[in-house]
């Protein structure tokens, strides 16, 4: 699929449609219909329109910034991300770029209170990396973002299953695909996007491995439990295609399961569990790094495992344990 527009509008578009007709006909196969519109939409020369009312300077630095983040290898996902919200900016602030003040862009944040703070300071990152970039580039002087300090994180634990939960879910499942897809989420502590990605002919049967792409596009290698080995066999032994892909469609014509069919069957298997929780792919990944770390392991190394890039994402986490030390202690002291 060729789309070679400034800012990937070919791709922001194609993304748009996509989850548009999803929407309306949940039915649908999001990956088959993704890449029917990529073949028509790849026949045309699609540019992005950031606002009627954007000055062309600004757009023109946009799209510079783009580009360059393209070639630096960011993927296609974080660049349409960067895209909507420099889009936003652009349609609110119609200033040359060397005319956009500090005071400018704290204004502009003011005029999302009804958003949540992550959302605040999703967009206040994307405006650092866009004017810290053009000021490395020397194409503005000074960073007017420099002096605006992130708004202070919410402090919320990430939500995960205790092990009664777990088997709750194990038991919830009915078919062998089900049972497969819990244990290789859980197991390897993958992001869904990991997990739709991996493939039979890739996983290391004798030692359990696997390698899998993560986020930047990073390779790192991830391991399978005797369980999640066991039942993954049993799946796969159940099929009679030659599709490449590890986990894939029930019905004809078989294809790799595509993120929302992922979504969709955990909370399936979730409600016949009769778990009253939120349940998705995600939460796994929480599960494992949780019971992991309540079990001894090495922050580092469940790091490592989770494909973390820095230690602070992981002590997460490691307060969740803290917590549950705390739990058993008041539980548990002898006054």
């Amino acid at each position: 699929m060729l789309f070679t527009s400034p800012g990937s509008a070919g791709e922001l578009l194609l993304s748009q449609l996509t989850s548009e007709v999803v929407l309306l006909c949940p039915q649908v196969d999001m990956q088959l219909l993704h890449t029917s519109f990529g073949r028509i939409l790849s026949a045309y020369e699609i540019k992005p329109a950031l606002a009627s009312g954007t000055h062309t300077d600004l757009r023109d630095k946009i799209n510079l910034f783009l580009s360059a983040k393209r070639l630096e290898g960011l993927s296609e996902h974080t660049l349409d991300g960067y895209l909507i919200e420099l889009r936003i900016f652009a349609k609110d602030i119609p200033k040359p770029v060397s005319e956009i003040t500090t005071n400018d862009i704290r204004a502009y944040l003011g005029r999302f209170p009804h958003l949540k703070i992550s959302s605040i300071s999703r967009k206040l990152s994307v405006l650092k990396s866009f004017f810290g970039w053009l000021t490395a580039e020397e194409i503005l002087p000074r960073d007017p973002t420099r002096k605006i300090k992130p708004p202070k994180k919410e402090k919320r634990l990430p939500k995960a299953l205790n092990i009664e939960e777990l088997e709750m879910l194990r038991e919830g499942c009915r078919t062998f695909r089900q049972r497969a897809l819990i244990e290789v989420l859980y197991a390897t502590g993958c992001r869904l996007s990991e997990v739709i990605g991996l493939e039979k002919e890739k996983i290391d049967w004798q030692n359990g491995t696997a390698r899998v792409v993560g986020k930047g596009n990073k390779e790192r290698e991830v391991y399978f439990s005797f369980k999640a080995l066991y039942h993954l066999k049993k799946y796969l032994m159940s099929r009679l295609d030659n599709v490449p892909a590890l986990l894939i469609t029930e019905r004809k014509p078989y294809r790799r399961l595509s993120a929302r069919a992922i979504q969709r069957e955990v909370k399936i298997i979730a409600e016949q569990a009769g778990l009253k929780k939120n349940v998705h792919p995600h939460i796994l990944r929480h599960t494992f790094a949780t019971l992991t770390l309540n079990n001894g392991a090495d922050l580092s190394a469940v790091q490592a495992l989770l494909g973390h890039e820095s230690p602070a994402t992981t002590q997460i986490y490691a307060q969740v344990t803290e917590e549950r030390k705390r739990e058993q202690y008041k539980k548990f002291l002898v006054q």
